[in-house]
């Protein structure tokens, strides 16, 4: 069996693909501009990486080198510049190194569409890109979808957002365009089964979900899950620079990225033949409703798997260190330095927070946030723990319980609090060099409607200097601890 390549590990496609291709059993190599941010990927220990820049054509010898297949999943839309311009030039890079590296098959995700009825630049982008890779020479399986809906995509994040904070919902007119939305695990299905599918050779295979429908009808199939009462207009004068606006505002999702996937939204982009049926017939993709309700069912525990991220926030209005952005639809704050102590002694101090030996909690703003809660019928910050410094899942530490732990590089916790949401504070430490560590504390926030969005921008002070207050102790406890 011959290995594996998995470009774009870091993507909400590519990270939960290469889980999949592992759990079938698949060697894999993936190619990441920086494999750092893997490192926290439960497969990371079962695959091999090379890190390097598509746009590089260093790259691509060291990462095809004994390669027999190759998932070509790169895609630079969440960058700000021409995207479509890097798109195209880091194919190119790929495709001068395939043939020369024996590559013996391509298989790639593109975007659903006619040519014919017009296209929009994203999708333009999506289909030049597919000409590329089979102007190698080598056997290319191109896979079209249209909105891939999965807790963490940003299509599902930015339907859920807008649904969820906006009793009316304004969609342009041609909102009531055709889409035919396909579940993420249908997606994965007909990656992985293009391997042994040798008939997919040379195709190009459109692929959707069982119903074809409005993208105003797919808000109010959300609406109908969550029990939600949602009314559709459509104001005049709806261009997709305003509707990207209004998604900026009233959604984790940037213009930059939003602005893309509403103009998709301007054409169809609906399955137009039935070679998917053909090739793969024992595939049965799910209807909207059933992936909608799947994919809202793991973002409501954050269980999301991948997603895709942004690194873009109001950096400039933040204290340095700190910095506000989004990951899997969620909302986060995070907070990092540097400590002059290993890894072990930062571990040592994460696992012994909360209130100490004699009941005292670290600090006033930790009694201060339980208290406040407690009064509106929380449950504070009473609870104490079980042991002063052994830690184990499930545990509770006042008015936090443990979800995860991967010593001694991280620790998540649940808040158990009455707010309009959901939270997470994780803490990740990473070793720089002998004797210091990069300390990440991030404060994650899942919001429950308008409510939950105007509660978390409200709190972005008083955040800032609980949880910034929180990192520093940690660190100084650290470095204090630290051996002579």
């Amino acid at each position: 069996m011959g290995r594996i390549l998995v470009t774009g590990a870091t993507g909400y496609i590519g990270g939960r693909l290469v889980f999949r291709l592992l759990e079938e059993g698949y060697p894999v190599r993936v190619l990441a501009r920086d494999a750092e941010r893997l490192r926290g990927r439960t497969w990371w220990p079962r695959v091999e990486a090379v890190e390097g820049d598509a746009l590089d054509p260093l790259t691509w010898p060291a990462a095809l080198d004994g390669i027999e297949s190759a998932y070509y999943l790169i895609h630079s839309m969440t960058a700000p510049g021409d995207f479509a311009e890097r798109d195209r030039q880091a194919a190119h890079r790929f495709v001068e190194a395939a043939r020369p590296a024996g590559l013996k098959r391509i298989i790639y995700l593109g975007g659903l569409g006619e040519p014919a009825h017009g296209l929009s630049p994203h999708l333009i982008s999506r289909h030049q890109v597919g000409d590329v890779l089979r102007s190698s020479g080598v056997p290319v399986t191109e896979f079209r979808a249209s909105v891939v809906i999965g807790s963490g995509s940003a299509s599902f994040e930015m339907l859920r957002y807008l649904v969820e904070g906006l009793p009316i919902l304004p969609c342009p007119r041609w909102a009531s365009r055709r889409v035919q939305p396909i579940g993420v695990e249908d997606v994965l299905d007909y990656l992985v089964a293009a391997l042994t599918n040798p008939s997919s050779m040379n195709a190009i295979i459109d692929i959707g979900g069982q119903d074809v429908l409005s993208y105003d009808e797919l808000l109010l199939t959300y609406a109908r899950i969550r029990g939600l009462r949602r009314t559709v207009v459509s104001p005049p004068l709806m261009h997709p620079a305003v509707c990207a606006w209004i998604v900026d505002l009233f959604t984790p999702i940037p213009r930059r990225l939003a602005r893309p996937l509403i103009e998709s939204l301007r054409f169809e982009t609906v399955v137009r033949d039935d070679s998917a049926r053909r090739l793969f017939p024992a595939l049965r993709p799910l209807s909207s409703a059933t992936a909608l309700a799947e994919a809202l069912s793991f973002a409501e525990v954050g269980r999301t798997e991948t997603a895709w991220t942004d690194t873009a926030g109001h950096v400039e209005t933040l204290p340095a260190g700190t910095r506000l952005a989004t990951r899997e639809g969620l909302l986060l704050q995070r907070f990092d330095l540097d400590v002059h102590a290993g890894v072990e002694e930062v571990w040592r101090v994460l696992t012994s927070i909360g209130r100490d030996r004699k009941g005292r909690p670290p600090g006033w703003l930790w009694w201060l946030h339980g208290k406040l809660n407690s009064l509106s019928g929380g449950v504070g910050a009473l609870r104490g723990r079980r042991h002063p410094t052994d830690l184990r899942i499930g545990d509770v530490i006042d008015y936090w319980r443990v979800e995860e732990m991967d010593p001694p590089r991280r620790l998540r916790l649940r808040a158990e609090l009455e707010m309009p949401g959901v939270s997470w504070l994780e803490f990740c430490a990473t070793p720089i060099e002998a004797g210091r560590t990069r300390l990440v504390e991030t404060a994650l926030f899942g919001p429950r409607g308008l409510a939950g969005i105007l509660y978390w921008y409200a709190l972005i002070p008083l955040r800032t200097l609980f949880f910034g207050g929180l990192a520093r102790r940690i660190r100084a406890q650290a470095e204090g601890a630290r051996p002579s």
